[in-house]
């Protein structure tokens, strides 16, 4: 958040608006976490306020400045960029008409087109001049958004992109480090899941001996389906990242090769023992994207903007051990044992009371004070919760009774 205020700083003193931080934080704050804004639109808002406050209005969106892509550093910002298409990727919401990777001599970044934009389709390959397009960020990564304000016009000359690429490098699953690579994997199905999507024709768990990852098969794809326990090589897949877990996509030019070895899938788990002392904002019920997953605020989702939401159940809760403390991602499974609700009893509570706060004040209730010895992967600075045992605190009635016994021997 600190980036996002200095931000919000920054353009304010250039209008000669001086507002302490302390005042941006606390209406920065109120939206992201209180009305569950995403930061783009939130910032948008903060800084709008304190313009007007000062007798500034807004600067209209005409006002957008020619920019190379290694220029853009933060979201709500107006440019217009002169690119090259490298890359078209499977739109994975109706609500998206195109997306894929635009370049120039700066380097590449995620293009998105809304489907109300109503805007001509790019051609891979062809280089256009893009104007009126506002920036994004999600989890420190930049894209660009072409809406109904935004123009496009192809251009005669050829615009020098920096080349993507698309030479495959073979790697372990533990070796994926960042999005956007094309990488190689032998791997084992671990599991398949049931696609929720009519565009993905499979998903699942893929590994090897250095840990797990989620897959995608795009139905454009038009590749061999994999089964489960079997083994295979994997090659020119694509890895993305969402909230610091990484995953792979197979789509046109993907190759699937069956291998006669069984792979061994290793583990990655963490483990971690102490008293739950907070369930934070944004446990209980939620609603997700059905085509990313993602949560949602006020029903958008950041990548594929209004959907009609799945209702799900989880817990972000906060361990302590006494010496440091330990953020804890808790499913919808795991979830409904821990607090012997379901996922439809939840529903029933939000619906009558009106309020889905009432789940997470329920959760808080029953778990802050309780002592647990959890494991599973650690993801940034989560720890996803696979198993999960209740301990008995440690009380001085307890200590003063082992002491006893150590004198008595």
């Amino acid at each position: 958040m600190k980036e996002i205020i200095d931000q919000i700083s920054a353009r304010l003193r250039e209008q000669n608006i001086l507002v302490p931080d302390e005042e941006i934080e606390v209406r920065l704050k109120k939206l992201i976490d209180d009305f569950r804004v995403p930061e783009g639109e939130a910032r948008r808002s903060v800084l709008n306020y304190f313009q007007k406050e000062h007798g500034i209005m807004p600067q209209a969106r005409a006002s957008s400045e020619k920019v190379k892509l290694s220029e853009i550093k933060e979201s709500g910002r107006w440019v217009d960029l002169e690119v090259k298409v490298l890359d078209l990727w499977e739109p994975a919401t109706e609500a998206i008409s195109q997306t894929g990777l635009v370049g120039d001599s700066s380097g590449a970044m995620k293009f998105v087109k809304w489907k109300k934009s109503d805007l001509p389709d790019l051609v891979l390959g062809q280089s256009y001049s893009l104007k009126k397009v506002i920036t994004d960020e999600f989890q420190g990564r930049f894209s660009i958004k072409l809406n109904r304000t935004s123009q496009i016009e192809p251009l005669e000359n050829e615009v020098e992109a920096r080349s993507v690429s698309k030479a495959a490098q073979e790697m372990k699953v533990i070796e994926i480090s960042e999005p956007g690579l094309w990488v190689d994997l032998k791997v084992k199905v671990a599991q398949l899941w049931e696609p929720n999507s009519d565009s993905i024709s499979q998903s699942g768990l893929i590994g090897d001996e250095t840990g797990s990852i989620k897959f995608v098969k795009w139905t454009k794809a038009d590749l061999a389906n994999l089964e489960e326990g079997k083994s295979y090589l994997l090659r020119n897949l694509v890895t993305d990242e969402f909230q610091g877990r990484f995953s792979v996509k197979l789509n046109r030019t993907s190759q699937i090769e069956p291998l006669d070895v069984d792979i061994e899938i290793g583990s990655q788990a963490a483990e971690f023992s102490g008293a739950l002392v907070d369930v934070q904002k944004g446990s209980g019920l939620i609603k997700r994207c059905p085509v990313c997953k993602r949560s949602l605020a006020k029903g958008v989702c950041t990548e594929h903007g209004k959907v009609d939401g799945t209702y799900d159940l989880r817990i972000k809760a906060v361990l302590d051990d006494g010496r440091r403390v330990q953020d804890v991602l808790i499913n919808r499974e795991t979830t409904e044992r821990l607090v012997g609700l379901t996922l439809d009893e939840a529903r029933m509570m939000a619906m009558e009371a009106l309020d889905h706060e009432v789940v997470r004040s329920l959760i808080e209730s029953k778990l802050v004070g309780r002592y647990f010895a959890i494991a599973g992967p650690r993801v940034d600075r989560y720890l996803l919760v696979e198993t999960i045992n209740e301990l008995m605190p440690v009380t001085e009635s307890s200590v003063d009774e082992l002491m006893s016994r150590v004198e008595a021997i």
